[in-house]
């Protein structure tokens, strides 16, 4: 992968963090003024199926290509999170609803051990079921994450004559929700693998990025995304819409998923091409995208929290950014013992798998 364009796809990685964290944070009681660029919160979770995809081909190509080494990584990269977030998220909504009841109506806190034990083991949304964690809704998506990563470590690594057997079970199991964004994903696995793409004339490169920007903008200002979901509503009516909780966007989502596609394909062209750029912002977009994974897993319980503890004025955005900035200072904070732990946790999760599975004891030889 070429220098400017990993630089690009991290700083994409916390572009989308930061426009969910706007989305989720666009609440009357936290700020009355409609947040600019907060309907681009679910768009930003595809971008990142989009990414993920591409870079788990990659990883598996160039670094993680033996099953320990690639569960171990994943393993790693989600629990190093996971769990503390899980944690975290039980002490700040019980704190924050005993100062203030108000930022927690539309969040459940019942059923805590149904709720916390779904999540460590990623079945929040298996068929048309729906468990939240807690006031974590962004939770969801790491929950789908985690499932292609397994979907793809088995039919990368598993034996002809068991991976499509072993794939096909486990995604019924699973069920359609999570199968219907499986495309979007594995889009991402595609923009790797087709090499020819890396070969596009510049000003072909030029012209996807241009056009495929302006389109996913004019798609959410115009309505165009909205008004897909909306026809797959009036086609299958409200309440099995709402079963599709998450993936109810689908139509809006793979169109989505193909600009974020043709603008990753025109951005690894270009990239290079502007490389003086990206290397100057590249030190600090590597520190910011190192706390992404933890910033988006925690935001939305931290910022409740936060805007339980200051019940500010939300008449215009003192309290907002107030709120916003003590959420990153704790992102940071957690993400020492987070992210920045993940090594640790990789070299000890790789050598319990180098264990597995365990050699049959020697037979001992009697006289």
């Amino acid at each position: 992968m070429n220098p400017a364009f990993s630089i690009y796809l991290d700083l994409v990685r916390f572009a989308a963090a930061l426009l969910v964290f706007v989305y989720h944070s666009n609440q009357r009681w936290l700020v009355q003024p409609i947040l600019p660029l907060s309907n681009y919160g679910h768009s930003s979770v595809i971008v990142f199926f989009v990414l993920s995809g591409f870079v788990i081909a990659w990883v598996t190509d160039t670094k993680e290509n033996t099953w320990r080494s690639y569960f171990a990584s994943r393993i790693s990269r989600v629990y190093s999170v996971v769990v503390p977030a899980l944690v975290l998220c039980l002490v700040l909504d019980t704190v924050g609803r005993q100062l203030w009841t108000v930022p927690y109506g539309n969040y459940p806190y019942d059923q805590l051990a149904v709720r916390l034990g779904a999540s460590l083991l990623m079945l929040n949304e298996p068929w048309f079921l729906s468990i939240t964690s807690l006031s974590n809704v962004p939770f969801w998506s790491i929950t789908y994450e985690f499932w292609y990563y397994v979907l793809f470590g088995l039919a990368m690594f598993l034996p002809a004559r068991w991976k499509w057997w072993c794939v096909g079970g486990l995604a019924l199991a699973l069920g359609p929700k999570i199968a219907m964004l499986a495309p979007i994903w594995l889009a991402g696995v595609l923009l790797y693998r087709w090499k020819a793409l890396e070969r596009v004339p510049l000003g072909v490169a030029w012209l996807l990025v241009v056009a495929s920007t302006a389109l996913i903008v004019l798609g959410h200002t115009e309505g165009t995304f909205d008004a897909m979901w909306g026809w797959f509503r009036d086609q299958v009516g409200r309440q099995r819409f709402d079963q599709f909780t998450f993936s109810k966007f689908f139509l809006a989502d793979y169109v989505l998923g193909l600009l974020v596609f043709a603008n990753f394909v025109g951005m690894r062209r270009v990239a290079p091409t502007v490389r003086p750029l990206f290397d100057a912002i590249g030190p600090v977009v590597k520190f910011l995208a190192g706390y992404t994974f933890t910033f988006y897993l925690l935001h939305q319980p931290l910022f409740l929290f936060w805007g339980a503890v200051l019940r500010g004025d939300n008449a215009g955005y003192a309290t907002w950014f107030t709120v916003a900035g003590l959420t990153f200072v704790s992102v940071f904070v957690v993400g020492l013992l987070t992210e920045q732990r993940r090594p640790a946790l990789r070299r000890a999760v790789l050598r319990l798998l180098e264990r597995w599975p365990p050699r049959p004891a020697r037979a001992v030889a009697h006289d």
